[in-house]
């Protein structure tokens, strides 16, 4: 029996009896149910998932054991004898491991939209939680927000920033100017607000108008106003390349907001962009330790592509050409002067693209571009720091929307000896969950919410690519979110059991 994809009956009495033949005299390969131990009584979950080597998130080996869900936690880990599942999901040289919370994505339009609310691109790829609101933008009204998506229903988990670049848009609207004070007082009013609602933190993208605007104490004081909720500070930093204040630069501005805000930093998307900062990553790298060896809280994200992706504009365009919004930069390009045929020259040179012709797409919905501008050098030395996590970035028109998981896993730890297979586990799990302050998530623990993906690792394929961004990912067997099961015998069902999360902020007023 199998009907509808679910798991075979047949393993379940089987699982049923091997459980109870552990605590029964055993002869000659008989079980003799005659004087068997009742010693203790059968533990039954809603699932029990058995035999997969199990990675539990922090970075340790795999061992394996059995796990037990029901009302949608994880009720039991361990080998017991007396253990059984109304279904049982049969993890034999599988993988097991906490669902992968993805730090920085841009899918709430996805989210929030009929077709695409499942957010299947990321179940597919093993990832349960996503967040979003990520590089300055998004909604500020998050509990309007949050309240159209449990209506909704949402196929991963999802937690929200609020977006400085759209508080600041919202009170002063594309000008390139210091806040008055009126102005400052209503941009912390909606970040406290927002806070309050649920928000994780407040994230920049101070390298894009308007953030690109404001100065360094705009921020640090917005950033200070998530400082009692126990949030974050996530940034698009203002430059990964030479563009402005140059790379260095702009981490270490990030670095200081955190500190003078008394908030943890988190770098999104860390990079070397552009022939300009090629080979500085050990640079980098370094300004983050002198940090955390200050007793400072700064972490950073990561794809693990050779490409970034963004738009036509925000690759060629300089930011004072953006000043008064997209109108205005559209006027300014078409009078095309020195100055400015100038500038975008230098950023084409960055950029190493051959997109000059796409520009005028800029102003018929601004035309996507992924460019090679990343050594692998500087990829894998940022990957290899314990304070570097997996974040996808996902953005239409690039693969790493749908494969950011499997294409780490396939390169850097199958194909090159980057990270153990523990390492590639925490750097998607415990370790987001940790920077982002996630509570009951991230981990395999008892009492925890039961996000569990089972890989089967030799199936476990990065299909999208440049010319294809849009092919799921293969290889998750089974996944969990939130005790139910999203993906059965590596088919997705139509599920919708993710959760609107809320930010946990008990104790910290």
């Amino acid at each position: 029996v199998n009907g509808g994809g679910t798991v075979m009956i047949f393993q379940q009495i089987g699982r049923l009896v091997r459980a109870l033949s552990r605590s029964c005299a055993v002869s000659g390969g008989a079980l003799l149910m005659v004087g068997c131990a009742a010693d203790k009584p059968v533990e039954t979950y809603d699932y029990l998932i058995s035999g997969g080597m199990v990675y539990d998130g922090t970075g340790t080996a795999g061992a394996i054991v059995d796990i037990g869900i029901s009302d949608g936690r994880i009720a039991y880990i361990g080998t017991a004898r007396h253990v059984a599942g109304r279904v049982v999901v049969d993890a034999q040289g599988l993988v097991v491991a906490p669902g992968f919370i993805d730090p920085h994505t841009h899918s709430l339009e996805d989210l929030t939209s009929t077709e695409r609310r499942q957010n299947l691109n990321y179940l597919t790829q093993g990832v349960t939680t996503v967040f979003t609101g990520n590089d300055g933008y998004g909604p500020t009204d998050i509990a309007r927000t949050l309240k159209t998506l449990d209506e909704g229903g949402v196929g991963t988990n999802v937690g929200l920033y609020v977006g400085h670049g759209a508080v600041r848009a919202q009170v002063m609207k594309a000008e390139s100017r210091a806040a008055t004070d009126a102005e400052a007082a209503q941009m912390t009013s909606l970040v406290s607000s927002a806070m309050e609602q649920g928000a994780f933190g407040l994230s920049t993208g101070l390298f894009y108008a308007p953030g690109s605007f404001a100065s360094t104490q705009e921020v640090t004081n917005l950033a200070r106003a998530v400082a009692p909720f126990c949030g974050i500070y996530d940034s698009h930093i203002r430059d990964e390349s030479t563009y402005t204040v140059g790379l260095q630069a702009a981490v270490q501005e990030a670095i200081d907001i955190g500190r003078d805000a008394g908030v943890p930093t988190h770098i999104a998307h860390i990079k070397a962009l552009g022939a300009d900062v090629h080979g500085m990553s050990g640079d980098i790298i370094q300004l983050v330790e002198k940090a955390r060896a200050q007793g400072l809280d700064v972490t950073a994200d990561q794809y693990p592509w050779l490409a970034s992706g963004t738009s036509v504009a925000a690759s060629l365009v300089p930011r004072w050409a953006m000043a008064g919004g997209r109108e205005a930069m559209a006027a300014r390009l078409r009078q095309a002067d020195e100055k400015l045929l100038s500038e975008m020259a230098e950023n084409l040179r960055r950029r190493g693209e051959e997109a000059w012709e796409l520009l005028e797409k800029a102003f018929e919905g601004d035309a996507r571009v992924a460019s090679f501008n990343m050594k692998e050098e500087d990829v894998i030395n940022f990957m290899q720091q314990p304070w570097v996590m997996t974040g996808s970035d996902g953005s239409t028109g690039h693969p790493r929307k749908f494969a950011t998981y499997p294409q780490k896993y396939e390169r850097f730890v199958l194909g090159k000896p980057v990270l153990t297979l523990a390492d590639f586990i925490r750097k998607s799990s415990g370790l987001v969950a940790d920077a982002l302050n996630i509570t009951e998530r991230g981990y395999l623990r008892p009492g925890y919410w039961a996000d569990i993906v089972v890989l089967d690792l030799a199936q476990y394929h990065a299909n999208a690519t440049y010319r294809a961004p849009e092919e799921l990912t293969t290889g998750v067997q089974y996944l969990f979110v939130n005790g139910r099961l999203a993906i059965n015998e590596g088919k997705a069902g139509d599920v919708l059991s993710g959760m609107a999360l809320r930010h946990d902020t008990s104790g910290c007023q």
